[in-house]
């Protein structure tokens, strides 16, 4: 990992320790972090962070600061419920927290629907 991406990872560590059932992958080009088996973010090398919020939510939260359709490479985007925040953004601690509380709800509104 790029010491960025190392940085923001120990960050997210700290925010969700003594929650659920956590683990971390390479996905989409930089570290996942996983919530019961399901993506709340990836810290990319940058230092830039994806998140995985509700689709329902995802126009309103482009609004915030920093916050851009994500994109699975130039032009693809990657539809509603994925977001990229710039890694200037989630240098503030409020703005982490904040991504990572969004994420954290969507990924306790998938776990409560039924299979």
């Amino acid at each position: 990992m790029t010491p960025e991406q190392t940085s923001l990872v120990e960050r997210i560590r700290a925010l969700i320790a003594g929650g659920p059932v956590v683990r971390e992958v390479s996905m989409f080009g930089g570290r996942a972090v996983m919530v019961n088996e399901k993506m709340i973010v990836s810290a990319g090398k940058t230092g830039d962070l994806l998140v995985r919020v509700d689709a329902a939510r995802h126009d309103e939260l482009l609004k915030r600061p920093d916050a851009a359709q994500a994109e699975m490479g130039t032009g693809r985007n990657m539809g509603p419920g994925w977001i990229n925040v710039s890694a200037e953004s989630v240098r503030d601690d409020e703005q982490l927290e904040f991504w990572i509380e969004t994420a954290m709800d969507f990924n306790r509104a998938v776990r409560s629907l039924p299979d």
